[in-house]
């Protein structure tokens, strides 16, 4: 098993397995992490003798990595980089007059240097010009291509209209960092919605969430129409379990799921953006999609999403 650096959200789920009793090797097996890397990563962050906190394991491995990758260029060249950051060169500008007076570094290696000062104090993060957009770049987050996606240039024409009932649309909403995922789908003609919580936007917890969710419906899902995200990979096996069409919207175009942004911006009413999920019960979420369901739409003639639902299922 190779070796990786455990993220943060594999953190939090650490702790949510230490809870419920599992050991170092089951842990390791569900992260598919060898029980020696959790072992040491409880050892290194626990606190108070035993117990193991998620945001102080995460602080502790930031500061760790910053000094390593510090010391890993010279004193004299981090100083030239700070010099540069100071003066809003870009980490390109920086690099490339580093080249020439002697002072080596990549400009992926500063977008990395700034991300890792980032929660130290966000010092240099904001001397940089284009901010977050190219701060992310030195991530190195790999572009997930989803598998034998097919675009809804290829949708029936007749689902533009809105009018056929059994066209859904999927997409999850995210809660504070490592705590979790909404898993949100909504019936174009009804305006059903339907909401599920997961432990991890994860494309196994996800796929799994959107059968259960429409199983008991799986006649009445004629197509599902999702965004382009890493959580959609396992499509395939949500389409032949459902015996339905999924199709994929364009990047930055979310007019083409608009019924679902709109949806979900009524459930920030009741889960605010930034929420720990953790501390979001099964039966909360159930309340507020009944809820939802119950508010009268103005484009059903102010009727009831689960009412409209009940009357079309009937009338199939």
């Amino acid at each position: 098993m190779s070796y990786k650096q455990l993220i943060e959200g594999q953190r939090y789920q650490i702790e949510a397995y230490l809870r419920e009793g599992f050991s170092y090797r089951e842990i390791g097996k569900r992260l598919k992490k060898s029980h020696s890397t959790i072992s040491r990563e409880v050892r290194r962050n626990r606190i108070r003798g035993s117990h193991y906190l998620p945001e102080v394991a995460q602080t502790k491995a930031l500061k760790r990595r910053q000094h390593a990758a510090k010391y890993m260029m010279p004193d004299i060249t981090v100083t030239f980089v700070e010099f540069g950051l100071e003066q809003k060169w870009s980490p390109e500008q920086i690099a490339g007059v580093g080249k020439i007076i002697g002072h080596k570094v990549s400009h992926e290696w500063i977008y990395g240097y700034v991300q890792r000062d980032k929660p130290t104090g966000d010092k240099f993060y904001k001397k940089l010009r284009h901010g977050r957009r190219k701060y992310c770049k030195g991530s190195h987050a790999k572009r997930v291509i989803i598998p034998n996606r097919v675009g809804v240039e290829c949708r029936p024409a007749i689902m533009n209209k809105k009018k056929r009932f059994g066209d859904w649309e999927a997409v999850t909403v995210l809660g504070k960092q490592g705590t979790g995922a909404i898993v949100s789908l909504v019936e174009r003609k009804s305006k059903l919605y339907l909401i599920r919580k997961v432990p991890a936007k994860s494309a196994a917890d996800v796929a799994k969430a959107m059968v259960g969710m429409l199983w008991k419906y799986r006649r009445h899902v004629r197509t599902i129409t999702a965004d382009k995200g890493s959580e959609f990979c396992d499509h395939e096996m949500v389409a032949e379990k459902l015996k339905t069409d999924i199709y994929f919207a364009t990047p930055y175009s979310s007019w083409e799921r608009g019924l679902n942004e709109n949806f979900n911006g009524l459930l920030r009413q009741y889960i605010r953006k930034g929420t720990d999920l953790r501390t979001v019960t099964d039966k909360q979420i159930a309340e507020i999609e009944k809820a939802l369901n119950a508010r009268p739409r103005k484009c059903l003639g102010f009727k009831q999403p689960v009412a409209v639902f009940n009357e079309l299922r009937k009338a199939a």
